[in-house]
């Protein structure tokens, strides 16, 4: 009954740093920040692991050439204390994407793979105690995806993944996935918005059983927009896109609230830069 928020920390050199909030009420009040990685980190992505009642933080590590990697944080009151850092790919990896898979109790990362002409790649990992291992990596799309988040479908136990195609007039695209042991297998790619889709926020429904896509549209005064995919199998369809901002938005982030079936949303618009929530 905590949260963790995950950043880096510009006052002390970039440095990979997190800290425990605990809510009260309409507050919140947090213990003191710990560094789990001493080097400047970059895309961040977080998830828990609730079998095993861990946090688990992927991130390029810019003290270590780009690498991906993941470590596994356990919380202990108002702190938090870390594992040792595990490469999952021995290359660059920008655009990192973590999700938890609570029915085979897998973590799946999405991200882009330096090491393979920075296709969108996906691979699952095993956490045990403090650590985590790794199956084989496997690409999901001959693209250089700026942008990629993903999420788990709980009721048809699949993971999602929205990404933009840059091979394709960066049009936004969501692909299913199916964990099998400790590897991953991917059905094929459905195009959710035929122009330039950015700041991807997949999220997943769990009263109605949707995944919903919140984004940015550069094809339309960079507004922001939502769209709502139905899982059937390994493949995923789209209602018709609603837009949640007419103004321009930046800085997209979205969570599900299943206490009141909510999709919340938190964006700057533009030109204020004002701090907006929906």
């Amino acid at each position: 009954n905590k949260v963790v928020i995950v950043c880096r920390d510009v006052g002390n050199s970039k440095y990979g740093t997190a800290v425990v909030g605990t809510v009260s009420g309409t507050s919140i009040s947090f213990g003191s920040p710990v560094v789990f990685e001493s080097a400047s980190v970059a895309w961040i992505s977080s998830t828990y692991d609730s079998t095993n009642a861990k946090v688990i933080i992927a991130y390029v590590d810019e003290g270590n050439s780009d690498y991906g990697t993941v470590v596994v944080g356990t919380v202990s009151g108002m702190s938090i204390s870390f594992g040792t850092a595990v490469v999952f790919q021995s290359a660059a990896s920008p655009s990192i994407s973590a999700t938890y898979d609570s029915t085979n109790s897998k973590i799946v990362i999405a991200y882009r793979n330096a090491g393979n002409s920075y296709n969108a790649t996906g691979i699952v990992g095993t956490v045990s105690g403090t650590s985590i291992s790794f199956g084989t990596a496997v690409s999901f799309a001959t693209a250089s995806i700026p942008f990629l988040s993903a999420t788990y479908h709980s009721a048809n136990e699949k993971v999602v993944i929205a990404y933009t195609d840059d091979n394709n007039s960066n049009y936004g695209k969501a692909i299913v996935g199916t964990v099998s042991g400790t590897s991953i297998s991917f059905g094929t790619a459905v195009v959710f918005e035929t122009s330039n889709s950015q700041l991807l926020n997949a999220i997943y429904d769990s009263v109605n059983q949707k995944v919903i896509i919140l984004y940015m549209d550069g094809g339309d005064s960079d507004k922001g927009k939502a769209v709502i995919g139905t899982v059937s199998g390994t493949s995923i369809s789209f209602g018709s896109a609603i837009t949640f901002s007419s103004a321009a938005v930046s800085h997209l982030s979205a969570a599900y609230s299943a206490a009141s079936s909510s999709v919340i949303a938190s964006y700057r618009i533009a030109p204020q830069a004002y701090g907006t929530v929906i």
